[in-house]
């Protein structure tokens, strides 16, 4: 095992704890996609089913336990424990423009036809793009919780990590090569900066936002709103006085004007 594959592994399970910490610190599964969830707990299902066949190590082994159980405990706090707090109607993402794509590739491209290889490609693709639901939630409800963000980025971390992963193996692994497995990682990072770089402009256009709307405001609770009521009286007061004076100004100079226009008229009368 290389250093990426590690921290790719850790930033995984790091990804998960955050998760489940956000539904327990708050009692709610507000603003995370079930959908995605689901989507995730199929990946695993139908990529780990070689637990019961094979042997790799006690660490790979533990792995595929883990990622298993906390899926689906994940998918029955959202379903069952938590149910009332899950965001159904925000959560409309169409799966099935996921899965069907999906299971054409793992039929299409796979390294070999048989049941165990077809399931590993479709968990493959399909993880790639199992996280779009959660996306198009975010996006549609136009929030983007803290936790649900970290919960992201250390979702994203960990898959490219696995990219150096399979590059440190490729020159030192005697030229290990699983092109369906990095291509796939190539579109999973890849939308997960997409959405960072959305996210990052969408966030940067509320704040400016706000600020063009809010910079005028004066808060009648704020302590120096006294000062702040006083300079507002006082620049319309001199607006005020100002304009008066232009009146003033104004009236004076048609005035001067009439007298002017009426000296001219009498001098014309007498000649």
């Amino acid at each position: 095992m290389n250093i990426f594959r590690l921290l790719g592994d850790l930033s995984h399970l790091l990804a998960i704890v955050i998760l489940l910490l956000k539904i327990w610190k708050t009692y709610s599964c507000a603003g995370i996609s079930g959908k995605s969830q689901f989507l995730l707990a199929l990946v695993y299902t139908t990529r780990y089913l070689d637990l019961f066949t094979y042997y790799y190590s006690l660490y790979n082994s533990f792995l595929k336990v883990v990622f298993i159980a906390t899926s689906y405990g994940i998918l029955y706090l959202i379903y069952v424990k938590f149910r009332a707090t899950y965001d159904q109607n925000q959560d409309t993402f169409r799966v099935k423009l996921l899965l069907i794509p999906v299971a054409a590739l793992a039929l299409l491209f796979k390294y070999e036809f048989s049941v165990m290889e077809v399931l590993w490609a479709f968990s493959i693709y399909l993880e790639a793009v199992a996280i779009l639901p959660q996306f198009y939630m975010m996006f549609k409800t136009g929030e983007a919780e803290s936790m649900i963000s970290y919960y992201l980025f250390a979702l994203g971390s960990y898959r490219a990590l696995y990219i150096f992963n399979w590059i440190y193996r490729y020159y030192y692994d005697e030229g290990f090569q699983d092109w369906i497995a990095v291509i796939a990682g190539i579109v999973q990072t890849t939308l997960y900066v997409c959405f960072y770089v959305s996210l990052y402009v969408w966030q940067t256009h509320d704040v400016l936002q706000e600020i063009s709307t809010d910079r005028f405001k004066v808060d009648e609770n704020d302590p120096t709103f006294t000062g702040h009521k006083i300079l507002l009286e006082t620049l319309a007061k001199m607006e005020e006085k100002e304009e008066d004076d232009d009146e003033e100004e104004n009236d004076k100079k048609s005035e001067e004007e009439t007298n002017l226009l009426a000296i001219h008229c009498g001098h014309v009368d007498e000649s």
